[in-house]
C-alpha cells in the first residue's frame, strides 16, 4: 500500500524542501516508486527536481481545483529518478478558489486516490505557513516528517506543529501522525547544537531518527543545478546521509504496515 508522507516545518528556512528532494532521490535510488507532489508556489521543489517551473501546461494547480489529473501534469525528474507533481506561482492563486470549492481540504487526498497502485512513497513538500495547501498536505498524509535545525527556536516551532498536527488528527484525518524528527544543518562542534540535540531525543524518544543530515555545501549548491545532492555529488556526506535516512525510513514504513 501507497504510503504518503507531508514533509513539514511551520517555521521557514529548516530545509523542508532540501529534504523532500533529496529523499525522494535516495529512496528512488533503492528501489522504491515516487511521487514527490510540490504543494509550495515557490515552486522549488520542481526546480531542484530539474523541472522548468516556467513552462508547466499543467501543475498541481490544476489538479487541486479539477482542470487535470495527477497523471496528466506529473513530470519526470531524470536526475533523480522520481516523478514530479511539480507548482509554480499559479498556485498562489489556488487558496482563493479552493475556499469555494467542495471538501477543499480534500482535494489532493481525492487526486492521489487515482494513482495509489503507481507508487511506493509520496511525498509532499509544503508552504512554511499553515495554509489551505499546507492542509490539503496533511489531511492526504499517512505521516508527517518534520526536518528541523538544533536550537532553541525550531523547539517553539516544533510544539506549534504538533498542535496543528493533533488538531488535523482530531477532525479531519485519523491516520495522520507524526512519523519522526529529522535533525537537518547538523554541526557537532557547536555545543548548543548538541545540548538541543539530546533533548529532542531524551523527550521524542524513538521517534527522532537515527539519522542526522550534516551541514553540507554539495547539498546547498545541487538545486542550482537542477538536480537532488544525490545526483550531483553522490560522494558528499549529505548525499550519503540522505541516503541512510533513506533506508531508515523505508525500514520504518515496513514496521508500520
Amino acid at each position: 500500500m501507497t504510503k504518503i508522507f507531508v514533509v513539514a516545518n511551520q517555521k521557514g528556512g529548516v530545509g523542508k524542501t532540501t529534504t523532500t528532494v533529496n529523499l525522494a532521490a535516495s529512496l528512488a535510488a533503492q528501489g522504491q516508486r515516487v511521487l514527490l507532489v510540490d504543494l509550495d508556489p515557490q515552486g522549488n521543489a520542481s526546480m531542484g527536481s530539474g523541472i522548468d517551473k516556467q513552462h508547466l501546461e499543467r501543475s498541481v494547480y490544476q489538479v487541486l481545483v479539477g482542470l487535470a489529473t495527477i497523471p496528466e501534469a506529473r513530470q519526470h525528474s531524470e536526475s533523480g529518478k522520481y516523478d514530479v507533481l511539480p507548482a509554480n506561482r499559479e498556485l498562489a492563486g489556488a487558496e482563493v478558489e479552493l475556499v469555494d470549492l467542495e471538501r477543499r481540504e480534500m482535494r489532493l487526498r481525492e487526486a492521489l486516490a487515482e494513482v495509489r497502485d503507481s507508487y511506493d512513497l509520496v511525498l509532499i513538500d509544503c508552504p512554511p505557513s499553515l495554509s489551505l495547501l499546507t492542509l490539503n498536505g496533511l489531511c492526504a498524509a499517512h505521516g508527517v516528517i518534520v526536518p528541523m535545525q538544533c536550537e532553541y527556536f525550531a523547539l517553539e516551532g516544533l510544539s506549534d506543529l504538533v498542535n496543528t498536527i493533533k488538531q488535523v488528527h482530531a477532525n479531519l484525518n485519523r491516520e495522520l501522525k507524526v512519523i519522526g524528527l529529522l535533525r537537518v544543518m547538523f554541526d557537532p562542534r557547536v555545543t548548543l547544537q548538541q545540548q538541543v540535540s539530546a533533548q529532542l531525543e531524551a523527550h521524542f524518544g524513538d521517534k527522532v531518527f537515527q539519522t542526522v543530515i550534516p551541514r553540507n555545501v554539495r547539498l546547498a549548491e545541487a538545486p542550482s543545478y537542477g538536480m537532488p545532492g544525490l545526483a550531483f555529488d553522490g560522494a558528499s556526506k549529505g548525499a550519503k546521509a540522505y541516503l541512510a535516512f533513506g533506508a531508515e525510513l523505508i525500514a520504518r514504513v515496513q514496521n508500520m504496515n
